[in-house]
């Protein structure tokens, strides 16, 4: 029982907003009178948080790495801009304008990693200015205009559903085979995690409580997928979010790269007297973070079916507001992948929930605002504490 206290101390933060995110939406399904948890509600909340939570995902890296990027909602939204005008006014194939897209995100990632990194402009400084140029830029492009409709393939990215090959109706099968193998893949790395950390003489929590959580943890998942099987099944989006999910966290756990990102912004001189190359680190930080407000862009755009002078506005608030409330310091060096996701979702459940209650978007963001200061005001709190 100590081991198990030890370790949710140890990880009370994302153990705490998980908490409260499966709190706030038990409250607001009792509030909406159950329309919160319905299929088409769930996938409407899928749907509606999927560009914050790849931005969030990206932000994630920034923040740890000790950084912030505050262009990201304008890079989306001139990303977008431009993979519009490629599909829709010079009828660029589908997969040459996405291809085309991600590599411009990353080469504006590039380019405000290299004011960060090699020329040491702070990157507050230099994202603000990026958040002013290619907002700027977008208006260019668009001409003050919207632009569209994408071909029918290209919004399917973020509106289309898997097929369900066995051609059932009712449950979507096939949602229920795929909700079934991510539940054993859950189990099998939860034991073997543990196998690991007993080898190497780690504490562990005792054998009932770990197999009581991997329980619980597989009929959870296979709930959510058998609401999504209730309806059309698994989105296309959600399998780019949960692959983005394992990627960055196995990048940011067991590797050298997600190591040194978490060592550089722990402490950044420390980590180049050990040999770590931060120049070099944060640049392709920015490089990613560039990718994933293309990608974002890209899904918001195929969700309107247009690009809009005004996309993007504000996304870089939301994802900086899911990080730190999902665990992610301000000082750098501490947050996760999973808890930027956790923050994420908290803030879409609010939105969702309190918009169907018909609370105006003025209490809405006095609300959001009052969480994101309690959890950074927690955070330092357990920083204090501990020190």
């Amino acid at each position: 029982m100590q081991t198990v206290i030890k370790q949710f101390r140890a990880n009370i933060r994302q153990y705490g907003m998980l908490i409260a995110l499966l709190l706030i939406m038990l409250l607001f399904q009792i509030l909406t009178g159950g329309i919160l948890l319905k299929p088409l509600n769930v996938i409407n909340l899928i749907l509606q948080n999927s560009y914050i939570l790849v931005l969030a995902i990206g932000m994630v890296l920034v923040i740890i790495s000790g950084h912030i990027d505050l262009s990201v909602g304008s890079v989306a939204a001139f990303v977008g801009a431009v993979a519009a005008f490629m599909m829709v006014e010079l009828n660029v194939p589908l997969a040459a304008a996405v291809v085309l897209s991600l590599l411009m995100g990353a080469l504006i990632g590039a380019w405000q990693g290299f004011w960060v990194a090699y020329v040491r402009v702070p990157s507050f400084i230099v994202t603000l200015a990026g958040m002013l140029m290619f907002r700027g830029l977008t208006m260019l492009v668009l001409k003050g205009q919207s632009v569209g409709p994408f071909p029918e393939a290209f919004r399917a990215l973020s509106s289309g559903f898997i097929p369900d090959f066995s051609g059932g109706g009712g449950l979507h099968l096939l949602s229920l085979l795929i909700g079934a193998l991510l539940s054993a893949l859950l189990i099998a790395i939860g034991w073997r995690k543990r196998l690991s950390d007993i080898r190497y003489n780690f504490e562990v929590p005792p054998r009932g409580y770990f197999i009581a959580q991997m329980v619980i943890l597989a009929a959870a998942l296979m709930l959510f997928v058998y609401v999504l099987a209730s309806y059309e099944g698994i989105p296309n989006i959600l399998i780019v979010l949960l692959v983005l999910i394992f990627a960055y966290t196995f990048i940011t756990n067991r590797t050298v790269i997600g190591r040194h990102i978490y060592a550089m912004g722990g402490n950044e001189k420390a980590a180049m007297l050990s040999g770590v190359k931060t120049k070099r680190v944060s640049f392709w930080v920015f490089v990613n973070m560039g990718t994933l407000a293309a990608l974002s862009g890209l899904i918001f755009a195929a969700r309107l079916n247009a690009a809009t002078p005004k996309a993007g506005v504000n996304f870089e608030l939301d994802a900086i507001a899911a990080c730190f409330i999902g665990g992610a310091s301000m000082s750098g060096g501490v947050g996760t992948v999973v808890g930027a996701v956790i923050g994420g979702l908290v803030m879409g459940v609010m939105n969702n929930g309190m918009s169907i209650l018909g609370v105006g978007i003025d209490w809405q963001q006095a609300i959001k605002g009052l969480v994101l200061l309690l959890a950074v005001a927690f955070d330092i709190y357990n920083r204090n504490k501990s020190s």
